[in-house]
C-alpha cells in the first residue's frame, strides 16, 4: 500500500481519537524516523518520551528476540524471572521497596490511586477520603486517571467524576493548605508538569508538600510518568530535591516502546493492596519486563544519565539563544531533556513546518512546543534541531 492508501484505510477503521501528520512512519535508526516515502526526520519527541535509548539499539533489539523464543505471555499466577529482574531494577532505582507492573503510565495512576485509598481504609475505615491534585496537570484519560487531571477540556464530557478529588494551584504551597482536611489521604503531582507546559516544581513547593504529607499521615503521590527514567539528568526527576515520595508511577521509557508501566510504594503502603484488590492480565507478562530489565542495564552501560546532564545544559543554553534572537519565543524553561519554548504563535503552524524541515516535535498546552528526544541524543543534534526549528519559525513568523 502507498502512503495515501495507508492513510485512507486508517481514517476508515480507526476510532478517530487524533488528529494524525499525513506521515506514515516506517523505521527508525538512532534519534532518525524515516516514513514510507524514505523522507528522514530527527526525532525531538521520541514517541512522547519513549524511546529513551533511540531506534533499533541491537543490544535491546536482541534481549526482546531471545524473549520471544523463551516466553512472552504467561499468567500472575506463576513467577517468571524477567518480571523479577525488573522488579529488582525499578525498585533499586526508585529507593522504594514494592512495584506493581501494568500496561501503561495510566493504568499506574489507577493503581496508586487504589493504593492510597486502601491505605486510607486500612487506617479509618472509611471510605469518604479526599485526595488532592493540581490544576493544568495531566495523569491520563481513563476514568480514575482523568479525574486527578486538572483540565476541564477532558473531563467536561464524562461525568461525573470519582468523587473527593480537589485541585490546588501547582507551586502554590499555600493552596494545597487550604485543601486539606481530616479525610485528605493523598496529594498527586507531577515532578514536572508535562502536558500542563513543562513547568517544574519549585523546590519550596515539593518539600513542603513532602513535610505536610509527613506531619499529617498524608500520601505524597508522584507522577514521574514523562519526567522520569533518566530525562531530567537523574533516574527520577525527585532525586534532585533530596525527597522522596510515598508512591511513584512510571511508564514510558521503562519500556523503551513495549507497552509497560509500575506503580512502586514504601513496604508500609504496598502491602495495603492484598489478593482480589487489583490485577491485570498482561502487567509483569515476561517480554515487557525484559524489555525494562534490559533498559536498566543500557542506561548504566551508555551512562545515560551522563549525557542528560550534558546535552541538556546545551539544549537549554540553545533555546535560551533562540529567545534572545526570536520574538516569537516568549519563554523558555525545563531541565535535563524534558525542555518547552512558550510562543506567542500557534504552536500546531510551527510543528507542521519542523515537519517540512524534516523533524519530528510535539506541543504541550497551549502554546509550547516540547522538546523531549531520546536520552542519547548528541550536541550535533541539537544544533541540527536548532536549525530546523528557526526556519520553521520564520516561516511562520
Amino acid at each position: 500500500m502507498n502512503t495515501e492508501e495507508i492513510i485512507e484505510t486508517a481514517e476508515s477503521k480507526l476510532i478517530h481519537t487524533y488528529n494524525r501528520y499525513q506521515i506514515v512512519l516506517e523505521k527508525g535508526q538512532g534519534v532518525r524516523l524515516y516514513d514510507h516515502n524514505g523522507k528522514e526526520y530527527l526525532d525531538f519527541g521520541a514517541g512522547i518520551a519513549v524511546f529513551a535509548l533511540g531506534y533499533n539499539n541491537k543490544e535491546y533489539n536482541d534481549a526482546l528476540k531471545a524473549q520471544v523464543d523463551k516466553l512472552i505471555h504467561t499468567s500472575n499466577y506463576f513467577y517468571n524471572e524477567p518480571a523479577m529482574e525488573a522488579a529488582c531494577a525499578v525498585t533499586k532505582a526508585t529507593g522504594l521497596d514494592r512495584v506493581f507492573f501494568t500496561n501503561s503510565g495510566t493504568e499506574a495512576i489507577e493503581g496508586a490511586i487504589k493504593l492510597a485509598k486502601k491505605y486510607a481504609y486500612l487506617k479509618t475505615g472509611s471510605t469518604d477520603h479526599e485526595i488532592i491534585a493540581m490544576k493544568k496537570s495531566f495523569h491520563g484519560r481513563s476514568m480514575g486517571a482523568l479525574a486527578v487531571t486538572g483540565n476541564k477540556h477532558y473531563q467536561e464530557a464524562f461525568g461525573p467524576m470519582i468523587p473527593g478529588i480537589k485541585f490546588a494551584d501547582y507551586n502554590d504551597l499555600d493552596s494545597v493548605k487550604a485543601l486539606i482536611n481530616d479525610k485528605t489521604c493523598a496529594i498527586i503531582f507531577e515532578t514536572v508538569q508535562g502536558e500542563g507546559g513543562i513547568y517544574p516544581a519549585t523546590e519550596d513547593f515539593i518539600k513542603g508538600v513532602r513535610q505536610i504529607c509527613d506531619e499529617k499521615g498524608i500520601l505524597m503521590i508522584l507522577d514521574e510518568i514523562q519526567c522520569g527514567m533518566g530525562r531530567t539528568g537523574t533516574m527520577f526527576a525527585y532525586e534532585q530535591y533530596g525527597i522522596k515520595p510515598d508512591v511513584v508511577t512510571i511508564a514510558k521509557a521503562i519500556g523503551c516502546g513495549v507497552p509497560l508501566g509500575a506503580f512502586v510504594a514504601k513496604d508500609e503502603v504496598a502491602k495495603a493492596l492484598v489478593p482480589g484488590d487489583h490485577g491485570s492480565t498482561y502487567g509483569g507478562n515476561p517480554l515487557a519486563c525484559a524489555a525494562a530489565a534490559k533498559v536498566f542495564e543500557l542506561f548504566d552501560k551508555l551512562n545515560v544519565l551522563d549525557n542528560v546532564k550534558e546535552v541538556g545544559a546545551y539544549l537549554s543554553d540553545k533555546l535560551e539563544e533562540l529567545k534572545s534572537q526570536n520574538p516569537l519565543v516568549v519563554d523558555h524553561r525545563g531541565i535535563g531533556l524534558i525542555q518547552g519554548i512558550e510562543l506567542s504563535v500557534s504552536p500546531s503552524e510551527v510543528i507542521k513546518k519542523a515537519l517540512d524541515e524534516g523533524l519530528i516535535l510535539f506541543s504541550a498546552g497551549a502554546n509550547v512546543v516540547r522538546f523531549v528526544p531520546p536520552l542519547v541524543i548528541t550536541k550535533s543534534d541539537v544544533d541540527e534541531m536548532i536549525e530546523k526549528l528557526s526556519k520553521a519559525l520564520n516561516s511562520v513568523g
